[in-house]
């Protein structure tokens, strides 16, 4: 098993998962511009990723964001940031192929609202915050736990992972969102 110690320098984690929000919400913006231009039925057209569609592929991110930051609440990460917010608690037989937003105009308000969170929860980390452990059920009811950097990390993980898959969606109609690399977003100047 990998080593879930908090690693050295977690102050400086806090940073990078600041970047990564707002790196999350400049890209799901991208990639939401480019899905606008498509009709209703192209989004829902199954194009062969985990779980098929770019619709449902963003209603899976979307999902497990919510999921992810109730988790948080839950075990108070983050505090302030999370209270209020329009979270998903996984006790209410929620599943990862759920699709709480078939509705475009409804989808993309929520992505919007949900990153102006997570980039208010980013802010409000600590470095004693993420050397700590969570402990969750997943949606499956099995209760895990692990040192709390690690769920983080695998929140803006998550994101970029999907959202790859989207991306891969539309070059296949012949769409380009642009450079999605965290590297050029962290080293360009607008």
């Amino acid at each position: 098993m990998p080593n879930q110690s908090a690693p050295p320098g977690l102050s400086s984690h806090v940073a990078q998962f600041v970047a990564f929000a707002n790196y999350n919400s400049r890209f799901n913006r991208a990639v939401y511009d480019v899905v606008d231009g498509l009709t209703d039925e192209e989004r829902r057209e199954d194009g062969g990723a985990f779980f098929g569609s770019i619709s449902r592929t963003l209603n899976h991110i979307l999902l497990a964001d919510r999921i992810w930051l109730h988790r948080f609440r839950d075990v108070d990460l983050g505090g302030a940031a999370l209270v209020g917010a329009d979270l998903v608690d996984t006790k209410a037989g929620v599943r990862l192929d759920d699709e709480p937003f078939p509705q475009w105009a409804d989808l993309r308000r929520e992505r919007v609202a949900t990153d102006a969170v997570i980039e208010a929860w980013a802010g409000s980390l600590s470095a004693d915050a993420l050397a700590g452990t969570i402990r969750y059920g997943n949606t499956k009811g099995v209760v895990r736990e692990h040192a709390a950097w690690i769920a983080v990390a695998h929140v803006f993980n998550h994101q970029t992972h999907h959202r790859g898959q989207v991306t891969t969606l539309l070059s296949q109609r012949g769409l380009d969102v642009g450079v999605t690399d965290f590297l050029v977003f962290a080293t360009t100047k607008d």
